[in-house]
């Protein structure tokens, strides 16, 4: 090996071990939904008529980065209780015992486990705790950082029956159906 060789496979070791190592250590952004430019909703059907039902207070918090997946995490937490569907006395049955029975499981609980690119955009699997039932739920998402801000625009589906949310005569799909579908725009900045 010549002396010209040697430097050559020097430098290339240099730079792949330079790479690797930056690579490893790529962290993702922390940020907080803003609540005021952020919307967190959920789409259902009751008797043949589809309506749209949302949260007021929720805390939301994402680390993410489109080149550090391993380090991405989102930890969102809602207020049962802040559930609007435009409809006073569905959203009375909503927090009642038999949906989401918010006066012993006030919050909803979601946590990610795995975050992978796709053609898409990007998908994540993580935990949903609501009433007390904790199950995987996928979501698909699209993230777009604008400087200091960032968006991140997703849906999810889920079966209510699954958690439990629906008891008495509310178990029954003939007037509401059982999967119901998650749609977010949360406009996110920097943690504090």
């Amino acid at each position: 090996m010549t002396f010209r060789t040697k430097i050559s496979v020097r430098l290339l070791s240099t730079s792949f071990l330079s790479g690797a190592l930056f690579s490893a250590g790529a962290h993702a952004a922390s940020y907080v939904a803003d609540p005021a430019g952020s919307k967190l909703e959920f789409v259902g059907v009751q008797a043949g008529a589809e309506f749209t039902g949302g949260f007021h207070k929720y805390i939301a918090a994402i680390d993410f980065a489109p080149d550090a997946l391993a380090n991405a995490h989102f930890d969102v937490q809602i207020d049962l209780a802040s559930v609007d569907s435009k409809d006073k006395d569905r959203d009375q049955t909503i927090r009642g015992a038999d949906i989401f029975d918010v006066a012993h499981f006030p919050t909803a609980h979601y946590v990610t486990k795995t975050i992978t690119k796709t053609a898409a955009g990007f998908s994540a699997t993580g935990s949903l705790t609501l009433r007390g039932v904790t199950k995987d739920v996928p979501i698909d998402f699209q993230f777009v950082s604008t400087g200091a801000q960032a968006k991140l625009d997703g849906t999810a589906k889920l079966k209510r029956l699954d958690f439990g949310v629906g008891q008495g005569d509310w178990k029954s799909t003939e007037w509401v159906p059982d999967a119901v579908t998650i749609n977010f725009s949360l406009l996110l900045k920097p943690k504090p």
